[in-house]
């Protein structure tokens, strides 16, 4: 068991990240096209998810129905989403990556996170 600074008791959690079928990771991909410095900071945030689970810093968990949730992460280029769906006590499988730009996520990416949370469940 490890002890967060302010006393809290966390278990780590692995982080997994959806692939298409021909093996193609999906938030590498995501990376690619984001500025560096965002890049940088979503990278330590997962890290921080990984170390100290759903207690880390920099991000928010909130459920969006079902075994659908997000991961929300503000960095200085803006709001960015991560779909997930948890498939053991210590694993996060995320779905789908996207840059917040309104107040509700786009039909669009709930419908790549629906289908891909399909793929994973199946």
């Amino acid at each position: 068991m490890k002890l967060y600074p302010n006393g809290y008791n966390l278990e780590s959690v692995k982080v997994e990240f959806h692939r298409s079928g021909s093996g193609r990771s999906y938030f590498e991909d995501f990376l690619k096209e984001i500025p560096k410095s965002d890049r940088a900071a979503i990278l330590a945030v997962f890290q921080d998810i990984q170390t100290y689970g759903f207690n880390a810093l920099g991000c928010e968990f909130r459920q969006i129905e079902g075994k659908l949730w997000e991961i929300k992460i503000r960095t200085a280029g803006g709001g960015w989403r991560f779909f997930y769906v948890t498939l053991a006590q210590d694993l996060i499988y995320v779905l789908h990556s996207y840059k917040k730009q309104g107040q509700k996520a786009p039909v669009r990416e709930l419908e790549v996170a629906r289908k891909r949370l399909k793929e994973v469940l199946k």
